[in-house]
């Protein structure tokens, strides 16, 4: 059978070593690797190959010990040959056509199967399809539209009045205030250090053992310094959730009837996400630009809310800022608070459950695509909206309490007195 001739061209050691010359060892030229178990040249490589191949017998013109030199190595094919077996090219490594036949098929095969497993590779990588990127975009741009971060128009509401008779509420409030104050940064700390800082459970077990229940006390009910001003700031807020709303794909081909469901019952709720923005761990804060416009616990108390409300609601904010949102998640989630299809007076519930769900499956692919390792985070999200229900209800039982008083409700803007005034049952 015919043999045929396959190069091995691996490399020793030192070979990897670019500075490192090589040189055939047959011709003196410029080697490029291993070939037939010697370092040759290319021009070598195949004349030892061929005459392999040809079972050729050479004889020497001279006296059979010529010198061979990259010049003149074509002078004299048997000391060419004799050369290429003195350096130790072995006529064993030639394979046959057959062999070189199953090695090229079996380099074949490898390449197609790397090939494959990078295709199925690909295949598996998260991804956003075209429609779920330009929801996103639309998403953040409606949020972008419709929350200025300078919050440029706090100075047109009523002022902020911190002065007056302090109720029993603030004063628990600003006691848990200035007890946070003393350990801000335990928010920010490994749990390692909660031997030695006061975590915030540590703050609220503290509060709960300086008095009763604020609503027993007659002066709470005194003065709510701060309800104009937080009732301008709420009413603003909820023209802003609208707007936000309306910008939600899918959202103006509801109902009318169906859109002021969800907005009425959810405005609340996703301005609780919003203000997350301005929330400030280190002393549980919203910060909405100037001194005036920074918002202390003790500050809404003033405006006729209980601890009942605050409690939960700063553990809310803490928890929801500890995740470390982007902001693409974070108006994914507002839109999906918005969508909930078992919101009080939605009658086309398919078609609301439907736009949820497109919108949950981009934010799933979006938190695959971004946080691989974190398989936790979407379910954590979604149980701030289960915790957004319950500062929804305890909200609408201190409204209602608050608006029975004319004295309290007359300060009430028509938007706030319109959304949750006037529930939809």
């Amino acid at each position: 059978m015919e043999t045929t001739v396959v190069s091995t061209s691996n490399l020793a050691p030192d070979e990897f070593d670019r500075n490192v010359p090589r040189i055939c060892g047959v011709c003196g030229d410029k080697a490029t690797g291993f070939h037939f178990n010697a370092m040759t040249c290319e021009g070598c490589k195949g004349f030892f190959r061929r005459s392999m191949k040809r079972k050729a017998a050479f004889t020497c013109p001279f006296n059979g010990s010529c010198t061979i030199t990259k010049d003149n190595r074509r002078h004299c094919q048997a000391c060419r040959l004799k050369r290429c077996v003195d350096i130790g090219m072995m006529k064993e490594f030639i394979l046959t056509d057959e062999e070189v036949q199953r090695k090229k098929d079996l380099i074949q095969r490898r390449k197609d199967d790397e090939a494959m497993r990078e295709a199925e590779k690909e295949a598996r990588r998260p991804r956003l399809s075209d429609e779920q990127s330009h929801v996103i975009a639309t998403l953040v741009e409606a949020h972008h539209k419709t929350y200025d971060d300078s919050y440029s128009d706090f100075c047109r509401f009523r002022p902020p009045v911190r002065e007056g008779p302090v109720t029993r509420s603030a004063s628990r409030a600003a006691s848990l205030h200035s007890l946070s104050d003393a350990s801000s940064d335990s928010f920010s700390h490994s749990p390692e250090s909660v031997d030695t800082k006061m975590n915030f459970n540590n703050l609220l077990m503290m509060y709960h053992e300086q008095g009763s229940s604020p609503d027993s006390s007659e002066e709470e009910g005194s003065s709510f310094s701060m309800l104009p001003h937080l009732a301008d700031l709420v009413s603003y807020s909820i023209q802003k959730v609208i707007g936000f709303a309306k910008m939600i794909p899918g959202f103006r081909e509801l109902t009318a009837e169906d859109q002021i469901a969800l907005l009425k019952s959810s405005a609340i709720e996703v301005i609780m996400l919003r203000s997350n923005q301005s929330f400030n761990l280190e002393d549980m804060s919203w910060s909405c630009g100037g001194p005036d416009f920074k918002y202390q616990i003790s500050d809404v108390t003033k405006a006729g809310h209980t601890l009942e409300l605050l409690e939960p609601l700063v553990k809310f904010q803490v928890g929801l800022k500890k995740l470390n949102l982007q902001e693409e998640e974070h108006v994914m989630l507002m839109a999906i608070c918005l969508l909930s299809p078992d919101r009080p007076g939605v009658q086309d519930h398919a078609r609301i459950e439907a736009l949820q769900d497109r919108l949950s499956e981009t934010l799933q692919a979006y938190i695959q695509l971004h946080h691989p390792g974190e398989r936790l985070l979407y379910a954590k999200m979604i149980q701030k909206l289960a915790d957004l229900r319950s500062l929804n209800e305890e909200h609408s039982k201190q409204y209602r309490s608050l608006s029975f008083q004319p004295e309290h409700s007359m300060q009430l803007t028509p938007l706030v007195l319109e959304v949750f005034g006037s529930e939809v049952s």
